[in-house]
């Protein structure tokens, strides 16, 4: 049974979804724009909380945690993550992060290498840097709010083209995803909350002349076992981009799933829930 959680912060309240009653502690982050705990984990949050204690952040702006007040940076998603740890008293946690909360989990590592036992990156952003038309145009896109904000959520509202964009950049064969309609559903009722544009962090991240989050020069100050995983027709992050970010890290484990796209974890739920809990097992 899932339960709720809630932390209350100046900003607003920070919302978490928590199953498991005993067992090591897992921390799960979701990716950005549309996207949200359940979104992302639903398939994983059962099948882990046979013996850990799950513990599934909804970002600030995402999910539950809205209203939010003031922008979801860097450091206040890092700081969302403690908030949340102390308010349920742990002190240590394994952490497994998609995209955004892929960056996520490794800036946490890097920033608090004491609170995490072992971590799973899973198409980390963080780690990207594009030629330089493509990442003028990215900058363009971010500081100017019609094209990252108002058109997303414009378009995102139609279920047709909702559905289009799920099929063609979430998933390497879409046609292989056994609840793809629930989640074309649950996408759009996201977007529908006015989620559908990129979010702060993503914005923020993308300097005039290169990116301000490249968390690639600090990697290899992360100590914690740590498993990447990547399928290799992702849309939004090369599989050589993760590669090396794997690479970067001692002693880290990559896995690479042939045909799977961006969202690996919800296309092959079976299949990366295994890889996932064999690693936080200590199998690896």
């Amino acid at each position: 049974m899932i339960r709720e959680h809630v932390v209350e912060r100046p900003e607003g309240l920070l919302h978490a979804h928590l199953a498991g009653d005993t067992g090591p502690p897992v921390v799960l982050l979701s990716g950005a724009g549309l996207d949200n705990a359940m979104l992302s984990w639903s398939r994983l949050i059962p099948d882990l909380a046979r013996d850990h204690r799950v513990i599934a952040l909804d970002w600030p702006k995402q999910g539950r945690s809205r209203p939010w007040d003031g922008r979801a940076t860097h450091q206040i998603l890092l700081r969302s993550i403690s908030d949340v740890l102390d308010d349920l008293g742990v002190e240590k946690a394994a952490v497994v992060g998609l995209s955004q909360g892929g960056a996520m989990t490794l800036a946490y590592a890097i920033e608090h290498p004491e609170r995490v036992e072992r971590l799973v990156a899973l198409a980390p952003g963080g780690t990207l840097s594009f030629p330089p038309f493509v990442h003028q145009l990215l900058w363009l896109m971010a500081k100017v709010r019609l094209l990252h904000d108002t058109l997303p959520n414009l378009v995102f509202r139609n279920r047709s083209m909702t559905a289009a964009f799920v099929r063609r950049a979430l998933f390497g064969d879409a046609s292989q995803v056994d609840d793809l309609d629930a989640i074309v559903d649950a996408v759009l009722a996201e977007a529908r909350s006015g989620n559908a544009g990129s979010s702060d962090w993503q914005n923020d991240s993308i300097g005039f002349r290169r990116m301000r989050i490249d968390l690639r020069p600090r990697l290899h100050e992360i100590r914690c076992p740590a498993l990447f995983v990547q399928g290799d027709r992702d849309a939004g992050v090369p599989v050589a981009r993760t590669a090396e970010a794997a690479r970067l890290v001692p002693g880290a484990r990559l896995e690479v799933l042939p045909g799977r796209g961006h969202w690996s974890n919800r296309e092959s739920p079976d299949e990366v829930n295994a890889l996932i809990r064999k690693f936080l097992t200590g199998d690896h």
